[in-house]
């Protein structure tokens, strides 16, 4: 079998869009709308930058690396690149994000109905987490039960709520506040960026491409064919459900003043169009949303384990499925608390590796050239990741006082600077090579 139909790529599409697609990326853009007013659109171009074009090239990345994320890491030494793989894997697997989709889905879900009971939340994660650890037990099938099964139903279920957005009349543009006043545009970066979509995109990329080879694809042409055209199909559902967001968010200045996140604001919204029965909409929305990646999370995290150790797939799934459970017992104010200085503090590495995938090959001598980047990039996020853990006394003045520091993206100056003088030394050793 040499070719999909139109019908399987698209299925294929939708379960990349249903793998992102999870609560955290539901409930940022309503609040942007809600905050940026008259400069939403600019906040919304920066999201997207961020929230739908690196988690796309993310996936392409992969893919042009034959579905090893070795491959993408490889400049960085063997060592650190490993290091920096298991971490990837743990951090927006098991450890933190994993955990997060099941209790992010019942704060919007189930604690309408179950109030403050305290066994509710580790009853509702384990029902969560033995779903997704049975549907994670068929790799191979993802196809048909995420593509064809639970991505439609979520699909459908934010057209529903897109369609409400579109019916509700237009309502004055209200004044930007917080860091939308003077720079939208990079307030909504730093909101894109901090979805931690890049990463999930390194991960999920393995589980499409496994996917295509499920259906018969061996050539690395056609699997690397077919998962760019699956990311494709992707980002253009997430640009589309994100814009429905954004509106969203604008349309609700009367509905929810005073909301302090994007869950306030989506709550308030559907309770206005949808009334009691609202509640139960968007529990079943956000469930969808987070169990679909969930179960990404959890192949991915098996079946790169299954390679480095000597466990079976299955035997990992159950493993980070109860490791997910019982980390999510913590709740979400924990796990928040911990994982975005975690994250934050690993992600311009990644970003960086990414982006210089696709040059790399164009490059004489690319480990000379890429490593030290991607150490100042890390070295950053470190000093990013403590000043959000309030470390910030562990943080040089003069990093404090780099350009885009306030939106944790200061990282990008130094690197760039590293880059720039990497590429010369190689460029200039070369000639001293070729002239001797």
């Amino acid at each position: 079998m040499n070719t999909l139909s139109v019908r399987e790529t698209f299925a294929l599409g939708f379960m990349v869009f249903a793998l992102f697609l999870g609560a955290g990326n539901i409930i940022f853009p309503p609040f942007i709308g809600l905050q940026a007013g008259s400069h939403v659109w600019t906040a919304a171009a920066g999201f997207l930058m961020t929230g739908v074009g690196l988690p796309v090239l993310s996936v392409i990345a992969l893919a042009k690396a034959g579905g090893d994320m070795g491959n993408i890491i490889s400049p960085v030494g063997k060592i650190a690149g490993n290091m920096l793989i298991v971490a990837c894997y743990l951090f927006i697997g098991p450890l933190f994000a994993s955990p997060r989709t099941a209790t992010v889905s019942y704060e919007l879900g189930m604690a309408a109905y179950t109030g403050q009971a305290g066994n509710a939340l580790y009853f509702y994660s384990f029902v969560y987490f033995a779903i997704a650890a049975l549907v994670s037990f068929f790799p191979g099938r993802l196809l048909e039960s995420v593509g064809q099964i639970l991505a439609p139903l979520k699909i459908i279920s934010l057209i529903v709520l897109g369609s409400a957005v579109m019916l509700l009349p237009a309502v004055p543009l209200q004044v930007p506040v917080a860091g939308y006043v003077a720079a939208p545009l990079s307030s909504g970066i730093v909101n894109g960026y901090l979805t931690m979509d890049t990463l999930a995109g390194l991960a999920f990329g393995l589980v499409v491409v496994n996917a295509v080879r499920a259906r018969g694809m061996t050539s690395p042409a056609h699997v690397t064919r077919y998962t760019i055209r699956a990311g494709i199909i992707a980002g253009v559902g997430l640009a589309l459900v994100y814009l429905s967001l954004f509106m969203l968010g604008m349309k609700s200045t009367a509905l929810a003043p005073a909301a302090a996140n994007g869950a306030d604001v989506l709550r308030a919204f559907v309770q206005h169009v949808f009334g009691n029965r609202g509640t139960l909409f968007l529990g079943v929305l956000i469930t969808l949303a987070c169990l679909v990646t969930a179960i990404g999370l959890t192949c991915s995290c098996a079946a790169y384990f299954s390679t480095v150790t000597p466990f079976g797939y299955r035997t990992l799934v159950l493993f980070f499925a109860a490791l997910s459970f019982t980390i999510s017992c913590a709740g979400l104010d924990t796990l928040i608390r911990i994982s975005v200085p975690v994250l934050i503090a690993v992600y311009p590495p990644f970003i960086m590796l990414i982006v210089m995938s696709f040059v790399r090959h164009r490059l004489s001598q690319p480990v000379r050239i890429i490593a030290p980047a991607t150490a100042m990039a890390f070295l950053c996020g470190l000093f990013d990741g403590l000043e959000a853990a309030g470390l910030e006394r562990f943080v040089p003045a003069v990093y404090s006082a780099l350009p885009l520091h306030g939106q944790q993206m200061a990282w990008l100056f130094p690197a760039g600077i590293v880059l720039l003088l990497s590429f010369s030394a190689s460029r200039f050793s070369r000639a001293a090579l070729a002239a001797s």
